[in-house]
């Protein structure tokens, strides 16, 4: 499924933290908002970690960097589950280049697969051993409904506090 950009970033200097997807949901793509389908827990879940002072609803999500927060995919120009992507979909050179543009303090992959897919090997959930330029890296369990067998909001959590532990990076 492609058409022309589906979702656009939501990047600026000076951010705490980036949310990095595989792609737009087939719903967010509908919605034209990022993480937008009702089982996924990503509003709910960045509001009770507190890296939001209120629930945002998916439509608001260009008011993330207010918050120090951003959002992006690897892949910018498909859109449905992982399993429905072209093989080529990612594009982890663009990725690249746009974190170490905007050099957010953490970028956080929101599932292990996108992860895996930008770094080209396995990895474990949590805090990588390898950066993004001066960017630091962290992986997440994902939000989406479909995979709440891997649910585990703690991770999300550790993810928050890591980053309000960090020294602020280029005042905005």
């Amino acid at each position: 499924m492609t058409e022309s950009f589906v979702l656009p970033d939501v990047l600026e200097p000076g951010l705490s933290l980036v949310f990095c997807g595989t792609a737009a949901g087939t719903r967010s793509a509908q919605d034209r908002a990022y993480y937008a389908h009702p089982g996924n827990m990503f509003w709910r879940t960045i509001f009770a970690v507190g890296l939001t002072p209120r629930l945002l609803a998916p439509a608001e999500f260009p008011l993330m960097p207010a918050f120090g927060l951003g959002l992006t995919d690897l892949s910018k120009f498909h859109y449905g589950n992982d399993n429905e992507l072209p093989v080529d979909a990612f594009d982890v050179a663009a990725l690249r280049a746009k974190i170490e543009t905007f050099a957010p303090r953490v970028l956080a992959f929101t599932s292990k697969y996108g992860g895996s897919s930008a770094l080209g090997k396995p990895i474990a959930y949590g805090l990588q051993p390898t950066a993004f330029g001066n960017t630091q890296l962290f992986v997440l369990p994902s939000p989406s409904g479909q995979a709440r067998r891997s649910w585990n909001a703690g991770l999300w959590q550790e993810l928050a506090d890591f980053v309000r532990a960090q020294p602020p990076g280029i005042e905005r």
